[in-house]
């Protein structure tokens, strides 16, 4: 092995693990939630477009662990999750309900 290949792998270790203890030490953005779904009061979301902000500002007024946005051609199963929130989107891309399901 030459030297410059032996200081290759010393390089490409401290890289590797760089790069690992950035990705623990940044967590996802932390939004505090009950996890349980409550949508009254969701009703100014109907007519919007459903973008980010709106769908962000749809999953905090709701409290719930999971928005699940539903377009027109999404096949949906038929059970019920406290902590889930149906964001249903026509063809236009605007917010047509959301519900608790």
């Amino acid at each position: 092995m030459t030297s410059r290949s032996r200081n290759v792998i010393p390089l490409v270790a401290i890289a590797t693990a760089l790069t690992l203890s950035a990705c623990a030490t940044s967590p996802g953005p932390e939004i505090p939630s009950s996890g349980q779904c409550h949508d009254t009061g969701l009703g100014w979301a109907v007519g919007k477009v459903a973008d980010q902000p709106t769908l962000r500002k749809l999953l905090l007024e709701s409290g719930t662990g999971l928005i699940n946005p539903i377009g027109p051609e999404t096949i949906v199963s038929h059970d019920t999750r406290t902590d889930r929130l149906r964001v249903y989107i026509d063809k236009n891309n605007i917010i047509t309900a959301a519900r608790c399901e």
